[in-house]
């Protein structure tokens, strides 16, 4: 941490990391707003995110109150294809946090999927919280269950583990197997570490392949399971323990390096020769997105 991310004790918190801490946006997307002029203190416009937060200011976001933060909370979600993962979309397309089940806070995503992907989605009410979960630094595997179209070359598969270059861009090493084949279609399963934008349809597009349906599977530790599409479902306390090395109920201050990583279920129904197939190899890969991006 930099001396200029560094809180003081004795003014209280920096704005941009007290609004993330209160779910309002990760702590970047909350110095964006804080630089649109979205974000005022006792009534006047924050011009710079070095303000300090007491307790008992009265901070408002685009003219609505943002209480102090609550502990924090987790959420495994199934995401649906033809949903955005933002909050507002430009181009009027439905949102994942449109969708979301009344009552619950007000969450942001850890990591992104795109619009037509589909499977386990992180969410919390911290963003300090979502920052930490998406660091390199924690090593964890995001897992992919991909449907393609066309000829597999599994021995081209088994290149992807040394890492590949495709128009220009450098991607690490990615774990890629064969389960199931009919016809002109296929199921693999992926795993990646970079989480670089659209990695996988672009790798599978440089191997001949066309990516018809993707879905996530794992997200470090944190499996989709037999979660419902559209189903939302908390992760306990005890769970965040065990797997992060938090406290709770109190917030959470500290996420583990190295966490342990559970086995995978086998995700969604395969076609019927397929039944036996295994899920691939799972040793785990150190990653290097700093932005959190999937697929």
């Amino acid at each position: 941490m930099s001396e200029d991310d560094a809180d003081d004790p004795k003014r209280g918190e920096r704005i941009a990391k007290w609004l993330a801490r209160a779910g309002v946006a990760s702590r970047r997307d909350a110095e964006k707003m804080i630089a649109e002029g979205r974000v005022k203190l006792g009534g006047k416009v924050v011009e710079t995110p070095a303000t300090f937060i007491t307790p008992g200011d009265h901070v408002t976001v685009d003219g609505k109150p943002v209480a102090a933060a609550e502990r924090t909370r987790l959420f495994r979600y199934h995401k649906p294809d033809g949903l955005v993962t933002t909050h507002r979309d430009p181009e009027g397309r439905p949102t994942v946090f449109e969708k979301l089940p009344p009552g619950l806070p007000r969450l942001i995503s850890v990591g992104r999927l795109d619009l037509t992907s589909e499977g386990l989605l992180l969410l919390t009410n911290d963003g300090a919280l979502a920052r930490k979960l998406e660091l390199p630094s924690n090593g964890w595997l995001r897992r992919y269950r991909v449907r393609v179209h066309g000829k597999v070359d599994e021995k081209a598969l088994a290149a992807l583990s040394r890492g590949v270059t495709v128009e220009g861009v450098q991607y690490g090493p990615i774990e890629a197997g064969l389960d199931a084949r009919q016809g002109t279609n296929s199921w693999l399963t992926v795993s990646i570490h970079e989480g670089k934008n659209r990695e996988i349809r672009r790798v599978m597009a440089h191997l001949g392949l066309e990516v018809t349906r993707l879905i996530r599977t794992a997200y470090g530790p944190f499996q989709l399971g037999v979660l419902p599409r559209g189903a939302v479902e908390e992760v306990n306390a005890k769970v965040l323990r065990d797997q992060l090395g938090l406290e709770a109920p109190k917030r959470l201050r500290e996420v583990a390096q190295e966490p342990v990583a559970e086995p995978l279920p086998e995700g969604p129904r395969r076609p019927p020769k397929a039944r036996n197939a295994g899920m691939g190899p799972r040793r785990p890969v150190r990653g290097r997105d700093r932005r959190g991006r999937d697929d």
